[in-house]
C-alpha cells in the first residue's frame, strides 16, 4: 500500500492535487531512519495536513560528502522506507544538490527543515517566502543522526 506514497518529479503534481491542504513539504537524505528523524517528520506533520518528503538521490547524496560509502540505503529503499511511515503522506526524489525544483514543482504552503537551518538564505526557504509560504526550523529533540549511528557502529 505504501507504494502509492512514491512519485517521480514528472508525476509529483497528479498526487500533490489529490492531497489535503495544508502540504507540508521537507526534504534530506533519511538514510538509516532513526528516533530523531521519525520525531522531526511527525511535528513536521502536525503544521499541515499532508506531508511530502524530498529525498536525496543516491548521486546527489555522494555530493554531500557525507563519506564515502554513503549512503548506506539505496534511494528506491529509503523513500520506501519513508513512505510506509504513518506521517508521511508523499515522497519524491531530486537529483540536484538542493530541493529548489521540487519546491518550485510542489509549491508547499510550508516548508520545514531540522535543526538550525536560517531558512530564509537557503535557496528553498527563499522561494517559498517569494511566493508568500511559510519556512519552519525544527528544533532537534533527540541528539541522534545517522553520521553518529555509522560512526558507533564502526568503532
Amino acid at each position: 500500500m505504501f507504494n502509492k506514497k512514491v512519485a517521480t518529479i514528472e508525476n509529483v503534481q497528479q498526487h500533490i492535487s489529490i492531497l489535503p491542504k495544508p502540504i507540508i513539504l521537507t526534504n534530506g537524505v533519511f538514510d538509516i531512519l532513526h528516533r530523531g528523524h521519525v520525531t522531526y517528520l511527525t511535528q513536521a506533520r502536525a503544521l499541515g495536513a499532508s506531508l511530502v518528503v524530498a529525498v536525496n538521490t543516491d548521486a546527489s547524496v555522494k555530493r554531500l560528502g557525507k563519506g564515502e560509502d554513503r549512503p548506506i540505503n539505496s534511494c528506491e529503499d529509503r523513500m520506501a522506507v519513508l513512505a510506509a511511515l504513518e506521517s508521511v503522506s508523499l515522497v519524491v526524489s531530486f537529483e540536484e544538490d538542493t530541493a529548489l525544483e521540487v519546491v518550485n514543482t510542489v509549491r508547499p504552503d510550508i516548508y520545514v527543515k531540522g535543526g538550525d537551518y536560517q531558512m530564509d538564505l537557503i535557496p528553498e526557504g527563499r522561494a517559498v517566502l517569494a511566493y508568500g509560504g511559510r519556512v519552519e526550523a525544527i528544533p532537534f529533540l533527540h541528539d541522534h543522526s545517522t553520521s553518529k549511528l555509522l560512526a558507533k557502529a564502526r568503532s
